[in-house]
Parts: structure tokens; sequence; C-alpha cells
């Protein structure tokens, strides 16, 4: 039986909070999926965050190639289109498919989850990554917010 994805988001979160919901899911691995792992949240940059991940017996991997392109990001700051943002995330990430490889590879072996700052999952990228990994995969993608679980329906489009 196929894994499942998950995604999380953590804006309005504590680093606590945080790394308390990733072990109540039964999360083994995050996935960073921003393009530059920094914050100005306490403990959400990568090497802190890293850190306070695996103090929790949580694994982390950065995937600098499953972040949103820095153009695309700017440009949705400048219009706030959402749909226009999409149609560059997708164009972007049509040409990442050996990243997408692997992290599809290592959703695989472990309970993992893919992780950005937006809390609304339909306003993240990391939705469109989910998807592309699970079309390789068969994977079934669930959402986490700070009290529940979104499950996605059964092969959403990916691009």
């Amino acid at each position: 039986m196929a894994r499942r994805i998950y995604t999380f988001g953590y804006e309005g979160l504590t680093i606590e909070a945080f790394v308390e919901r990733l072990l109540a899911a039964r999360i083994r691995l995050v996935v960073d999926v921003r393009a530059t792992p920094l914050s100005r949240k306490r403990g959400f940059s990568k090497a802190a965050f890293g850190q306070a991940l695996a103090a929790a017996g949580i694994s982390y991997v950065h995937a600098r190639a499953m972040g949103c392109p820095k153009n695309v990001r700017d440009r949705y700051k400048r219009d706030g289109s959402w749909s226009i943002y999409t149609v560059g995330f997708l164009q972007y990430l049509s040409g990442q498919g050996s990243a997408i490889d692997e992290v599809a590879k290592l959703t695989q072996s472990t309970n993992s989850c893919l992780v950005c700052f937006e809390a609304d999952h339909k306003f993240c990228h990391r939705t469109y990554v989910a998807r592309a990994v699970a079309s390789r995969t068969g994977s079934s993608i669930v959402h986490l917010t700070s009290q529940r679980e979104i499950v996605e329906p059964f092969g959403a489009v990916a691009a």
C-alpha cells in the first residue's frame, strides 16, 4: 500500500507546537520545500529547524529545487494573482523531474511531510509539489493543520 504524503505550513505556530503536531501525525521526515530556508520566525531557519526536528527524532532534508523561484514569488508580491503564480510555478515544476523523483523516493521510505510557511495549503506551492510526487508514487495527500488532517481527493491534478 502506498504511503501518505503529508504537507504542513508553520504560519502562526511556534516551533514547539509545530513539532508536537508532526509527532502526533507520526512524521519521521520533514522535506523543506522552501527555496530559501530562512525565516524571521524563531526556530524555522534551516539550522535551528533541523536541530529542533532532530531533538524530536524527526529527520530533515532541504529540497531547494522544490522551492518556488524568486521571479515567480516576486511577481505574486507585485500583482497578488494566485492564478498567475500557479502557472509560473507549474511551468517551473515541469522541468524538475529528477528533483521530484528524489523527493518521491524519500517519501516512500518513511512517514514524510513537505513543509513551507503558509498555513493554508490551497495557497502554497507545496500542494503542487505533493501532487507531482503523488503522481509518481500513487500516494494519497494529507494536508495537516494545527488541529486536523485534510485528505485531498485521490488523483487531484498535478500540473
